[in-house]
């Protein structure tokens, strides 16, 4: 009997993106590596936060991850 095909993991969201165990799916912001010397200290603090998906692009996103 032939079962039915499984989805592939789409490799580049995967790298940037994490799954974590309660479904929320958290990425890390951008643009705070170097030269954040022109940014507000705020900014760059908010930076090394994860970002958190909101909920309409995390269901869309979870079947890919």
């Amino acid at each position: 009997m032939a079962k039915g095909a499984k989805q592939k993991t789409h490799k580049a969201s995967a790298k940037v993106l994490t799954k974590k165990k309660n479904g929320t799916i958290t990425y890390k912001k951008g643009n705070g590596n170097h030269k954040t010397a022109k940014d507000s200290s705020k900014a760059v603090r908010q930076r090394r936060n994860k970002g958190i998906l909101g909920k309409g692009e995390a269901s869309r996103l979870k079947s890919v991850i």
